[in-house]
């Protein structure tokens, strides 16, 4: 069980970390007006992606591990829980959200202003903090 714990934390804080630095990633790309520059963030930005997507399957798998390790008796008395995945599932929303953006830098055809970029940043940490919360506390 401490495994499954261990793993599902440590893949949740990599993946994290990508979460945080794409839009920042996103924010200099933004601010660019040199072509070379532009593609060189277009390569950053596709290999930060596909380098975080395994540890967000990852902590999937070692979250429903440890839901499945627990039993559904347990799972059906916490509430907690049920807002928790329904964050986590937010944040799943979200980095496909990025990749949706990545691609159309790519493209050439994203228009949103670096601003929106740095609000972008900013906003998964509430979540993440919202869940961290649940998880530690179990308030209900």
């Amino acid at each position: 069980m401490l495994w499954l714990k261990t793993l599902h934390l440590f893949f949740m804080i990599a993946w994290m970390a990508g979460i945080f630095y794409l839009p920042r990633l996103f924010v200099y790309h933004a601010e660019s007006s040199n072509e070379a520059v532009r593609a060189q963030f277009c390569i950053m930005e596709r290999r930060l992606w596909f380098f975080v997507t395994p540890f967000a399957l990852l902590t999937l798998v070692f979250g429903l591990a440890l839901i499945h390790s627990y039993g559904s008796a347990w799972l059906k008395a916490s509430g907690w829980l049920h807002l928790k995945l329904l964050l986590v599932a937010l944040l799943y929303v979200y980095h496909g959200y990025l990749y949706v953006l990545m691609k159309r830098f790519a493209a050439g055809t994203d228009r949103h202003s670096a601003r929106f970029y740095r609000f972008l940043n900013e906003s998964p940490v509430l979540l993440l903090l919202a869940i961290v919360y649940l998880a530690i506390v179990k308030p209900f």
